[in-house]
């Protein structure tokens, strides 16, 4: 592989990296929103980790990249969940023992990143059944 071929990778994947990060900032902050009943917040959080982890997938080809971009999501939203320096929380815990949209959203961001870049390549299935 040529050098700038290498450079030009190595960039995708640390800009990856930082979308990831990025959204998952917001949608550790986002999921908590509800209209009424309804967890507007964590709908839009999960359909957007999925679309943004996706859609790189889609465009690059490339698991690695939409590797390092749930990588970026998983880490902040750890890094968010908990308590901060001056002991503020984010993502609070329930008081009742019940499942919370930030347990969810804590969860759903690594399966989400899981199944995107560990589903199949169709590229790769359509070559072979052609062959």
């Amino acid at each position: 592989m040529p050098v700038q071929q290498r450079w030009a990778r190595l960039a995708a994947w640390f800009v990856s990296l930082v979308a990831g990060g990025v959204f998952g900032v917001a949608g550790t902050i986002g999921q908590a929103y509800m209209f009424g009943v309804l967890p507007v917040g964590l709908v839009v959080a999960v359909l957007g980790i999925t679309g943004l982890v996706g859609g790189l997938r889609l465009v690059t080809g490339d698991r690695w990249t939409a590797l390092a971009c749930g990588l970026g999501a998983v880490l902040t939203t750890t890094l968010f969940s908990g308590r901060g320096p001056g002991g503020s929380v984010v993502v609070p815990a329930p008081v009742d023992a019940s499942i919370s949209t930030g347990i969810i959203w804590t969860f759903a961001v690594p399966v989400v990143v899981a199944v995107v870049v560990g589903w199949p390549s169709l590229a790769a299935a359509r070559r072979v059944h052609t062959n």
